[in-house]
């Protein structure tokens, strides 16, 4: 084989795996692109749903003002009831979406336990 047999073959092959490099990379770009893409729609809602909640709760806010001239307990209004139970709906997307996992009382209150006694 000649010298320029061999550069060419040298080439050839380099070339050959270039490409492969290339399109790998391209394949992990695009994957890339998309995770991000996904994580910036969830972030998008996560904030949307929170705007929401700001909403809500001024809204509730102005509601019991509203009613703490009027009744005794304001907070036994339905309306007043149905505006806490959005907000309550509201957080339950926006823990999910953020991945938090609802931890029930009990196991709360002994994780705070178990820190006051380490502390």
């Amino acid at each position: 084989m000649s010298f320029w047999e061999n550069v060419r073959s040298d080439i050839q092959k380099g070339l050959k795996e270039g490409i492969g490099i290339v399109k790998e990379g391209v394949t992990v770009v695009r994957e890339k692109a998309e995770e991000l893409t996904e994580e910036g729609k969830r972030r998008l809602k996560i904030f949307e749903l929170k705007t929401k909640v700001q909403r809500e709760i001024s809204e509730l806010g102005g509601k019991v003002y509203d009613l703490s001239s009027k009744v005794k307990n304001p907070m036994l209004d339905k309306k007043v009831k149905a505006v806490i139970a959005r907000i309550k709906r509201l957080e339950a997307q926006i823990a999910k979406l953020e991945g938090r996992i609802k931890v029930s009382s009990k196991k709360s209150v002994r994780k705070s336990t178990l820190r006051s006694k380490a502390g």
